[in-house]
């Protein structure tokens, strides 16, 4: 909030209500933007599915072409399948001796299961790399997506920004249900992620910049499990109709439906406030109050309505001085070992948490049974690993709670591969249990980074560290491709990164019932420094 406003924003929501209708309703509409950012989010893991295929061999092949071969596949391809290889003809027949039992050529052509995928739409047999790489563009679309609507939030207001993501994505998305090849395909991948990503983190902001202060962490949570319940809904709606460019359409033209939502949702009254806005601010906060029914003490309805008027000097004094101070900063944080230490090693915890979390909601899909439910399952156990994060992080301290959600994340992940292929409970329950933890340790590292960095940067550090996380959720998409290798290795991969994770958390000190530090002096004394008798709030600046 800008300090020309002179305006206790925080004190003010107590006098309208931090939680009443007006904050609710509007929250409410929020929350089906940030469901359906789910469902763009994760929706490629079902248009871009697997499909059972083998290689066309016209000598035997019905009219039309059948999946199954009738018994003729043990002669004709290597093993009865024959992805990608088949025995070379020797003659025109589809008898036995009619193929070579030794030699094999490459297939020019397949036959797939179903059509519902676009594996089989654009003929992506045999090219495991170009259906993974449809995941991982969708995620480096987040790096440009970040940065475009944090300045368009910046400055043109949370709600334009908020809105525009939730409206673009109907476009981009009904324009590649069209697609007619693969590339096109990815291409409006990518920009669908560019212009419709941001929608999480600005209505985020915009949902918690309403809220009192008391009201952020059950906010916060509650979004959360939202995004969580949207994952669970794509797989429901694909379960039921699976061909993707019929899901496509389906899923991505209700969004036409947030372009009314100029009408029905309000600006940012912090965003107003730090742009000098004092009258819209003014009129948002009376109509608030109006809305919860609460009076607004003289005091307030004074600030509201006056119209400071500081000289000009004393507003270039206020806007050089935070930025000189700031870059001083930066300097002292590059000097200290100990601070360039700890943001090595959160960086490492955000690739690790991104890398797992969706690595084992793409690879869900893969395990034994009904894939459908596995992802349903996978997506909503989040909801009590975030409810786990509230409980545990202030009874037991950051660092044991995040330690053992880090410890029991990587163990369950590496006895997965080594249980019976006859027991699928047990490898289902070990990859939940793995996603509860991940999704706990998840939740928890944004408190836990935000208290060991100084005020005047704990932002920008905390940026530095999810834009490293980005880098997990972009090789995520590719963890099937190692399956080649060896059927278990990714979740052998993600079990040793969480406990190397874990063996980090030793390196780094307990901040609980600590004073966040406001200097890089302080920061770097946290591990030795006394406990604050009382358990501060995380203030994000």
């Amino acid at each position: 909030m800008s300090k020309e406003s002179d305006i206790d924003l925080d004190e003010i929501l107590v006098e309208v209500g931090q939680l009443g209708r007006f904050q609710v309703r509007t929250y409410c509409f929020i929350l089906i933007p940030i469901l359906f950012s789910a469902v763009y989010n994760s929706q490629y893991i079902f248009a871009a599915a697997n499909v059972p295929y083998r290689c066309r061999v016209p000598e035997c092949e019905a009219t039309p072409p059948k999946f199954e071969t009738n018994g003729w596949g043990s002669w004709a391809l290597p093993d009865g399948a024959g992805r990608c290889e088949r025995f070379v003809p020797i003659g025109t027949t589809c008898a036995p001796e009619s193929f070579h039992q030794t030699n094999t050529k490459t297939c020019t052509g397949w036959v797939y299961e179903h059509t519902d995928s676009i594996v089989s739409t654009f003929d992506l047999a045999c090219e495991e790399w170009k259906r993974t790489l449809v995941g991982t563009l969708h995620s480096a679309g987040l790096f440009f997506a970040l940065p475009l609507t944090a300045y368009i939030s910046d400055t043109f207001g949370r709600r334009v920004a908020f809105i525009l993501t939730a409206v673009a994505p109907a476009f981009v998305g009904l324009g590649r249900s069209f697609s007619q090849n693969y590339i096109t395909y990815v291409i409006l991948e990518f920009f669908e992620a560019v212009v419709g990503a941001g929608v999480y983190s600005s209505g985020f902001i915009l949902a918690l910049e309403m809220m009192g202060l008391n009201r952020r962490v059950l906010g916060g949570n509650i979004i959360s499990c939202t995004f969580a319940l949207g994952q669970a809904v794509v797989a429901l709606i694909a379960w039921a109709v699976p061909e993707w460019r019929t899901l496509t359409r389906i899923i991505y033209t209700p969004s036409f439906i947030f372009i009314i939502y100029f009408f029905l949702i309000e600006e940012s009254v912090r965003w107003l406030l730090s742009k000098g806005k004092k009258k819209e601010a003014a009129r948002i906060i009376f109509k608030a109050a109006a809305v919860n029914k609460r009076k607004l003490s003289p005091e307030t309805i004074k600030h509201l309505t006056e119209e400071p008027n500081p000289s000009g000097d004393e507003k270039a004094k206020k806007r050089t001085e935070p930025e000189e101070k700031q870059s001083s900063l930066a300097l002292q944080v590059l000097r200290s070992r100990v601070l360039m230490t700890r943001l090595c090693i959160c960086s490492f915890w955000w690739i690790t948490v991104t890398f797992i979390y969706y690595g084992l909601s793409i690879n869900s899909v893969s395990l034994a049974g009904n894939s459908y439910v596995n992802y349903i399952l996978t997506a909503l156990v989040e909801i009590p690993g975030y409810c786990m994060s509230v409980l545990t992080l202030d009874r037991f301290g950051r660092k044991s709670s995040i330690m053992t959600a880090f410890f029991l994340c990587g163990i369950s992940l590496i006895i997965l591969p080594f249980v019976p292929e006859n027991m699928q409970w047990l490898q289902t329950c070990l990859n939940l249990l793995g996603k509860l933890a991940i999704s706990m340790a998840f939740s928890s590292i944004y408190i836990y980074t935000s208290e060991l960095y100084p005020t005047m940067l704990r932002h920008s550090l905390l940026a530095v560290c999810s834009m490293c996380g980005r880098i997990g959720q972009i090789i995520a998409p590719q963890t099937p491709l190692l399956m080649a290798y060896m059927e278990a290795l990714p979740y052998l991969v993600f079990g040793v990164m969480a406990a190397t994770s874990a063996l980090l958390m030793l390196l780094t000190p307990e901040t609980l019932h600590m004073r966040l530090p406001d200097t890089v002096k302080q920061a770097e004394r946290i591990a030795t420094a006394p406990r604050s008798t009382r358990t501060t709030d995380v203030i994000v600046d």
